[in-house]
C-alpha cells in the first residue's frame, strides 16, 4: 500500500485504540454473564435463556448461547433477578433470586437431559424459503427443493424482485448496480463473467441468500443494493459434517458434490469444504438486426448464436477461529477457487441489403479455453473490551483473481449458392488478467450513557488490476499482431474510509444513523497508444432508519441511504472484445460512478405479512446497452453509458399463507414503475419507463412420513427498462424430497417444467432496432442425495473479511 494510505490507516486504528482505552461506562446500566454445562447433547439452537425480575416477574430480556456456550445480558438495570431457561419447549432450569448491584458473573448453569428432551431433538421446524428481518429479504436455499443440483446463478434467477437480461446483468426490484458478495465478500466480475462465476457454485454449499435493499454506513458504500450469498457452516459441536451428490440432465448433463467437514470444542473451531461440479450449459440467442441512416433503412442481419460451454469447477475453502480467552479471539481463512471452461460457439449469419433483400451470408465459429482462478486468505481478530458489549474487530485481505483465456475465431463468407468467395478471416485472441487486492479494516463497537450504542470503523484498500490483450490475424497462415483489437491496460485504485453509527431502543421506537465518508483515487494507463487517466474525489454517504411500535400486531420501519456504484474495471477498460465481424464489446474509460439515495417504508404485521414502500433516484446510471458505431453504422458495439437520471417507485409485499396443517404459501409480489432519462447513441429518452411487476409463489405440501412436495410459479410482466422493452416470462418448477432417519435426504426436482423461462424483448435507437430471444438450458430434471453426520449441539462463530465492493469490479478479465 501506498504511504499515504498506511498513515491514514494508523492514525485511524490510534484513535479507534484510544478511545477503546478511555471508554467510560455507564453506572446506571451493568451486566449479567454466565455459562451451560450440558449434560448430554442438546441442540443449543433451542435453548433460551430468559432473565426476570424476582418481584413483579416481569420478562427482561431473552438471549441464546454463544459459541462457547456462554451468555450474558448487557445494560440491564440494578435490580433483584432470576434465570429461567428453556430448552425444546420445556423448562430446564429455574433459578433462585438474586441481587445484582454491579457486573455479575453466575455460576455455570448445569443443564440436564430427559429421554423425551432427547427425542425433540430431531424434531425441527423448517425454515421458510422467503423470510424478512430488518432490512433485509432473505431466501433459505435448502428450503426451495426446486434449488436442488441447481447453480447459485439459477436460484438467484429464480429469486423474488430479480431480473436478469440476455447479458446476464442482475437488477434487484428495477434497480441495477447491484453488490454481489458471498460470505460478505464481494464477488470480482459483472455481467457475464459473473454469471459464469456463479454458474460454477452448487446449490447445495449455500445456506441462505440475503437481499439487503438500504444497507448502513457500516457496510461500504458499493451498490445500489448487496446480495450477500452466505455458505453453509455447521453449528455443532464435535465432528460434523455432510455430503452430497446431484446429477441432472437437461440437454445436457449437470453434476454437483459437496463434502464439508467440521470439527469445534471449547478452544478451537476447524472447519473446510470442497465442491466439485460440472456443469454444461448452452446459451442459443437470436438476433433481428435492422440499420438506418436519417431514418432510411440501410440494411440488416438476421443471426443465431449458439453457444455450450462445460464448466469444471473446484471450490476449497479452509478455515480456523481459536478461542484464546474470553477476551480475544483469532481467525482465518483460505479459499480457493479453480474453474475451467471450453466455451464452443457457431454464428450464423444472412445479410440483407437496402432493399431487404438477401445478399450473402457468413459464419463464424468460436473455439475458446478458459481458465479463471482465485485465492484468497482473511486474517481476524476480535477483542471484548468488557462485558457491556464493548469489542473490536480488525481483518486482513489479500485476494487474486486472474485468467488465462485462448480464444479461435474462424469466419468463413458465402454468396447466394453457399460458395465462399473470399478467404477465412482467423483471430486468435491472448487473453491475461491479474487483479490484487489488499484490505484493512477496523471496526469499534461500545454502549454510551442511556444506553445508546456508538459504532464506528475505519478501511483502507488497494487495487491493481493488470489486463493484458492480445490478439492476431492468423488469416494467412502467419499470425500478425493487430492493434486495432489488442491492448495493454493497468488499473489502480485506493479507497480510505472511515463510518460512525448510533443507534438507540425505546419503548415503542428505536432509531439507527450513521455517516459513512470515502475517499477515491484511481489511475488508468493503456500502454498500446501510451494514454492515461487519473481520478480522485471524496464523497459522504449518510444513513438512517427509524422503527415504531404501533401495537403489538403491527410495526413500521423508515429507512434512507445513499449508495455509490463505482465502474467496475472490465467497464473502464477501454480495448475491444471481438464477439463476431459485426459486433464487438468495448469499455469507456470515461464512465462515471453512478449514486443512487433510496427510501423505504416498510408495514410488519404479526411479523408475518411485510409490505414496502420504495423510492430511489439514481444520477449518472451505469446502463449497458447495444448501439451502431459512430464510425461505421454496419458495427454494432456493446458498451457502457451514463444514463442522466432512473428513479424507481415501487411497492413489495411478502405474504405468507398457512391453507392448512400441511400446506404453506409463501407469496411475494413486487410492483414498480421506471423513469428513464439520458441520451445514448443519438437517441434522448425522459421518463420512459412503464408499470411492471413480478409475482412468485412458493407452495410446500407435508405428505407425512418423511415425504414433502413442492410447486413453485413465477411469473414477470412485460417491462420497459430504458432503451429495451421486455415481454412477459412465466416458468413452473416443481420437487418433492424424503427425509430418512439416519439424517438423509433424497430429492427430486423438475425445473422450467414446460421450457416458458426464455427472454425475448427489443431495442430502438434513432438508427438501430433490434429483435432478440436468448434461451438458456433451464428445464432439467435432478435427484440428489445429502447425508448428514456428527452431533447436534452448540452453535459456532464465523467471521467474514474486509475486502468489500472492491472485488465485484474486476471485471471480464478475471475471474
Amino acid at each position: 500500500m501506498s504511504r499515504k494510505t498506511l498513515l491514514f490507516y494508523a492514525i485511524a486504528s490510534s484513535l479507534l485504540g484510544f478511545a477503546a482505552r478511555s471508554q467510560n461506562t455507564t453506572e446506571d446500566k451493568i451486566s449479567i454473564s454466565g455459562n451451560l454445562t450440558f449434560e448430554k447433547t442438546i441442540s443449543a439452537n433451542a435453548v433460551f435463556i430468559y432473565l426476570i425480575e424476582s418481584d413483579s416477574k416481569k420478562l427482561i430480556k431473552t438471549e441464546t448461547p454463544l459459541e462457547t456456550n456462554d451468555f450474558k445480558f448487557e445494560n440491564v438495570s440494578k435490580g433483584t433477578y432470576f434465570i429461567k431457561i428453556v430448552a425444546h419447549g420445556k423448562t430446564k432450569h429455574l433459578g433462585n433470586p438474586f441481587e445484582a448491584k454491579s457486573n455479575l458473573i453466575l455460576q455455570s448453569i448445569i443443564i440436564r437431559a430427559d429421554e423425551n428432551l432427547l427425542d425433540e431433538v430431531v424434531i425441527t421446524k423448517s425454515k421458510p424459503y422467503i423470510e424478512r428481518q430488518q432490512g433485509k429479504m432473505i431466501l433459505n436455499v435448502d428450503s426451495n427443493i426446486g434449488s436442488t443440483g441447481s447453480s447459485v446463478f439459477e436460484v438467484l434467477e429464480k429469486a423474488p424482485g430479480i431480473n436478469v437480461d440476455n447479458n446476464d446483468n442482475i437488477s434487484l426490484r428495477g434497480k441495477n448496480g447491484i453488490l454481489v458478495q458471498i460470505d460478505g465478500k464481494p464477488t470480482p466480475m459483472t455481467g457475464s463473467n459473473l454469471a459464469n462465476y456463479l454458474r460454477g457454485i452448487p446449490s447445495g454449499s449455500i445456506d441462505k441468500i440475503e437481499f439487503i435493499t438500504n444497507p448502513s454506513a457500516k457496510y461500504d458504500a458499493a451498490g445500489a443494493s448487496i446480495i450477500n450469498i452466505k455458505m453453509k457452516k455447521d453449528k455443532k459441536i464435535g465432528v460434523n459434517g455432510s455430503i452430497s451428490s446431484s446429477y441432472g440432465q437437461g440437454k445436457y448433463a449437470k453434476n454437483n458434490n459437496n463434502l464439508s467437514l467440521n470439527y469445534r470444542d471449547k478452544k478451537v473451531n476447524l472447519f473446510g469444504n470442497y465442491s466439485f461440479v460440472y456443469r454444461e450449459g448452452l446459451n442459443d440467442l437470436q438476433l433481428d438486426r435492422k440499420f438506418y441512416e436519417d431514418g432510411i433503412f440501410t440494411g440488416a442481419y438476421e443471426q443465431d448464436n449458439f453457444l455450450r460451454m462445460n464448466f469444471r469447477n473446484h471450490l476449497a475453502r479452509v478455515g480456523a477461529d481459536f478461542y484464546a480467552n474470553k477476551k480475544h479471539t483469532f481467525g482465518i481463512i483460505v479459499n480457493n477457487i479453480s474453474n475451467k471452461f471450453n466455451p464452443t460457439g457457431s454464428n450464423r449469419s444472412d445479410v440483407f441489403d437496402e432493399t431487404d433483400n438477401l445478399a450473402s451470408r457468413f459464419q463464424t465459429k468460436n473455439r475458446s479455453r478458459d481458465h479463471w482462478h482465485n485465492h484468497s486468505v482473511n486474517f481476524n481478530h476480535k477483542f471484548v473490551i468488557d462485558t457491556l458489549g464493548t469489542e473490536l474487530t480488525t481483518d486482513f485481505d489479500y485476494a487474486n483473481y486472474g485468467n488465462k483465456t485462448q480464444q479461435n475465431f474462424t469466419t468463413r463468407y458465402f454468396n447466394l449458392n453457399n460458395s465462399e468467395f473470399q478467404d477465412p478471416y482467423l483471430l486468435y485472441g491472448d487473453i491475461k488478467g491479474d487483479l490484487k487486492i489488499y484490505a484493512l479494516k477496523s471496526d469499534y463497537v461500545t454502549v454510551l450513557k442511556n444506553n445508546i450504542k456508538l459504532e464506528t470503523g475505519v478501511k483502507s484498500s488497494y487495487v491493481k488490476a493488470d489486463n493484458n490483450l492480445a490478439f492476431y490475424d492468423k488469416s494467412s497462415g502467419v499470425p500478425v499482431f493487430d492493434p486495432t483489437k489488442s491492448n495493454h491496460f493497468i488499473y489502480e485504485e485506493n479507497i480510505n474510509a472511515a463510518y460512525v453509527i448510533t443507534s438507540k431502543e425505546f419503548k415503542k421506537w428505536s432509531f439507527n444513523i450513521g455517516l459513512r465518508v470515502e475517499n477515491t483515487n484511481i489511475t488508468g494507463k493503456q500502454l498500446v497508444d501510451n494514454t492515461s487517466f487519473k481520478n480522485s474525489y471524496t464523497q459522504l454517504f449518510p444513513n438512517a432508519v427509524f422503527s415504531y411500535t404501533l401495537n403489538e400486531k403491527n410495526s413500521l420501519e423508515l429507512n434512507y441511504s445513499r449508495r455509490i456504484s463505482r465502474p467496475s474495471y472490465d467497464q473502464l477498460n477501454p480495448f475491444k472484445f471481438f464477439l463476431d465481424p459485426t459486433t464487438y464489446k468495448e469499455g469507456n474509460p470515461y464512465l462515471l460512478p453512478q449514486s443512487t439515495h433510496s427510501i423505504e417504508l416498510t408495514h410488519v404485521l404479526k411479523q408475518k405479512i411485510f409490505t414496502t414502500l420504495n423510492f430511489s433516484r439514481t444520477t449518472d446510471n451505469i446502463t449497458e446497452v447495444i448501439a451502431p458505431s459512430e464510425d461505421d453504422q454496419q458495427l454494432t458495439i456493446q458498451t457502457n453509458k451514463n444514463l442522466n437520471t432512473v428513479d424507481i417507485v415501487g411497492l413489495f409485499a411478502i405474504v405468507p399463507l398457512e391453507i392448512n396443517k400441511w400446506w404453506n404459501v409463501n407469496n411475494s409480489l413486487n410492483f414498480y414503475y421506471g423513469y428513464y432519462s439520458g441520451t445514448v447513441a443519438n437517441t434522448t429518452i425522459k421518463n420512459e419507463g412503464n408499470f411492471t411487476c413480478n409475482f412468485n409463489s412458493t407452495n410446500s405440501f407435508k405428505l407425512g412420513n418423511g415425504f414433502t412436495a413442492e410447486w413453485t410459479g413465477n411469473y414477470r410482466a412485460r417491462e420497459v427498462y430504458a432503451f429495451m422493452d421486455v415481454d412477459p416470462i412465466w416458468f413452473m418448477n416443481i420437487g418433492c424430497q424424503k427425509k430418512f432417519k439416519n439424517n438423509s435426504v433424497l430429492r427430486f426436482a423438475l425445473n422450467d417444467v414446460f421450457y416458458t423461462n426464455k427472454t425475448t424483448a427489443s431495442t430502438a435507437f434513432t438508427d438501430y432496432k433490434e429483435n432478440f430471444k436468448v434461451a438458456r438450458d433451464t428445464r432439467v430434471a435432478t435427484i440428489s442425495y445429502t447425508y448428514n453426520f456428527g452431533k447436534n449441539n452448540g452453535p459456532q462463530r464465523r467471521r467474514t473479511g474486509g475486502a468489500d465492493d472492491i472485488k465485484q469490479r474486476a471485471g471480464s478479465s478475471n475471474g
